[in-house]
């Protein structure tokens, strides 16, 4: 199978997406697009979802990417354009605990996978309704994308960090190399 140039990555926040995105680019020489920086603006504002929606187009409208960011809302301009789509199924104990430690690693820097003008915070909120609630919240509905996938797009899920190590050890060192 030839490696993939247009790779979708989910899971929760604090799974790894952004990292693997950023590995897998380095790795297979694809522009990483980080979907958070499309929705925040500076000051944590909200994009216009016209706005974020526009601006996903035009990103999935390129010939080669690692895309990391759930909004299943927009899958319906990700998925025809997508060749695989990696799942990082953690246990909750690793997202939950790895989101707590960013978030107070990095208090108050900006990352590059959020956007200018938003500072990490140590938001309570968030990591109990939005981290630690991911199981009730999105699994359910991860797993159902993830075992209906179109025929032709590739399905990966990674239950482990191991299993994350594994399939980075894996991974081409281009994309004339093989299978990502």
């Amino acid at each position: 199978m030839p490696a993939a140039k247009r790779i979708l990555i989910l899971g929760p926040s604090g799974a790894g997406k952004s990292t693997l995105a950023r590995r897998i680019g380095a790795r297979l020489g694809l522009p990483v697009v980080h979907l958070d920086t499309f929705h925040w603006n500076p000051g944590w504002i909200e994009s216009e979802p016209s706005r974020f929606r526009q601006r996903l187009a035009e990103a999935v409208a390129d010939d080669g990417w690692v895309m990391d960011g759930n909004y299943t809302s927009h899958l319906d301009l990700r998925l025809p354009r997508t060749q695989a789509v990696i799942w990082l199924d953690l246990p909750r104990y690793v997202y939950f605990s790895r989101a707590v430690w960013r978030s107070m690693r990095n208090y108050g820097r900006e990352r590059d996978d959020l956007g200018p003008g938003c500072p990490e915070q140590f938001d309570l909120s968030f990591l109990t309704s939005w981290v630690w609630n991911y199981k009730t919240r999105s699994r359910a509905q991860h797993a159902q994308l993830m075992s209906g996938l179109p025929a032709g797009i590739r399905s990966i899920i990674l239950r482990s960090p191991r299993e994350v190590r594994q399939f980075e050890n894996n991974l081409p060192h281009s994309l004339d190399n093989g299978a990502a």
